[in-house]
């Protein structure tokens, strides 16, 4: 969820920024709401939430952790140690187990600038070799998982079952070979695109450049199914969504996106998508992003991508650019509302009621985020959605599934798909 990550202030900040008082007349200050007018009351735990919780596997299907990681620290736990609350974080392990978090992908993100300097691969394979690091320097809380099987196991040990998601093509330079070693190194997900498009997909932010897929984005996506990997429609143009789901043998993805019915912007699932991804098998796991979820905020967002796109033609350095976006969120007074909660199960209810409620999960996107609804303000959140499902009349059962159960049974059903592929061709 990058192109928003690389302006991510601390969240405290950030909020800050989005509750700023606007003057009236001379005298006085209105503060807006950040909730956006949804007076709907707060979700409160029940010993009942609380139980059902802990007795699930919570699976979230994106978090940025280890770019923060790299950025804060420079990749150094002696310097920022997440074992600790770290309140320039939305995710630590102190976070992680108040949440309950039995698995989570752990995005292996670098910037599409990467790419453009002929180190988007080494820089993968930093990040990838990071999240190892994070696994070993903390082996009480985390282990890596590679199948269901394992996250299965090392869930009922009390760790952490910790996954590896690329996000973005750019990593693999073009290279089918490239994607193959990514899969041996541990990764489970490939993000198509990013915010960028390539010549073989297109992103669902910017101008397209292959008609959804070429040949070889057709062959990426096979290749995929062969390997047993996830294939990651977020990020993707409608275009490219379908072009996706016409090729994949195995159900795909959208690791970190929401329903574009209930908030119109880019980056979320049209309806006839979602149709075809119950038909594919595949899992929408809704992102908690502010600009994704609020309608107003999703407004702003879209306006405020397309004013970036221009300075980034317009001006020499991206400092430049990122103060030109400061200066335009200044003037706004801030991002937009933050909306509450009940925002994100609105996106649930959605995608339940187009696809079924065996078609949709969780993908928080922490860390990769600047605003966040209220009562989703970090990784120890999670409890609260058992609870608003529960209040909406959501059964224990379809509860366990939007928590973890359906992401573990597309990954499942890949891992299927995969064994079957290399049986037919003896590769």
């Amino acid at each position: 969820m990058r192109l928003y990550k690389m302006l991510r202030p601390i969240f405290p900040l950030a909020v800050a920024l989005v509750a700023l008082p606007v003057a009236c007349g001379s005298a006085t200050a209105i503060e807006p709401d950040p909730t956006g007018g949804d007076k709907r009351p707060p979700v409160v735990l029940s010993d009942q939430a609380r139980r059902l919780h802990a007795s699930s596997l919570v699976a979230d299907g994106h978090n940025d952790l280890p770019w923060e990681i790299r950025t804060q620290s420079r990749g150094r736990f002696d310097r920022l140690d997440i074992s600790k609350r770290q309140p320039t974080l939305q995710t630590d392990i102190p976070k992680l187990r108040q949440g309950g978090v039995g698995a989570q992908f752990w995005s292996v993100w670098v910037p599409v600038s990467t790419a453009q300097r002929g180190v988007a691969l080494t820089t993968t394979l930093e990040q990838i070799d990071l999240v190892k690091a994070m696994i070993a320097r903390y082996p009480e809380t985390f282990e890596l998982a590679l199948t269901v099987d394992d996250i299965e196991r090392i869930h009922k040990s009390g760790k952490i079952a910790s996954l590896i998601g690329v996000e973005g093509g750019h990593s693999i330079e073009g290279s089918l070979n490239v994607l193959r070693q990514l899969y041996e190194l541990g990764a489970r997900y490939m993000t198509l695109t990013h915010s960028d498009s390539l010549d073989w997909a297109d992103s669902a932010t910017d101008q397209p450049r292959a008609g959804g897929h070429s040949p070889f984005g057709e062959e990426v996506v096979r290749e995929m199914n062969r390997l047993g990997m996830m294939v990651d429609i977020s990020h993707v143009s409608p275009e490219c969504m379908m072009a996706t789901l016409r090729v994949a043998k195995a159900p795909v993805i959208f690791s970190h996106s929401s329903a574009r019915a209930v908030s119109d912007h880019p980056r979320n699932v049209p309806d006839d998508v979602l149709k075809l991804t119950a038909a594919n098998g595949g899992v929408v796991m809704v992102n908690f992003f502010s600009a994704f979820i609020v309608p107003e905020t999703a407004r702003i967002d879209v306006e405020r991508m397309a004013f970036r796109r221009e300075k980034e033609k317009q001006l020499a350095s991206e400092a430049q650019v990122d103060a030109a976006v400061r200066r335009w969120d200044a003037e706004r007074g801030g991002r937009g509302p933050r909306g509450t909660i009940h925002t994100l199960i609105d996106h649930i209810d959605h995608i339940v009621q187009v696809a079924g409620v065996d078609h949709v999960g969780l993908g928080s996107d922490y860390d990769g985020i600047s605003i966040l609804p209220t009562q989703l303000d970090d990784a120890s959140s999670y409890p609260y959605i058992t609870q608003a499902l529960l209040d909406r009349g959501y059964s224990h059962e379809d509860v366990r599934k939007i928590l973890g159960l359906n992401l573990l049974r597309a990954m499942r059903q890949t891992e299927q798909t995969a064994a079957k592929l290399k049986g037919e061709t003896g590769r």
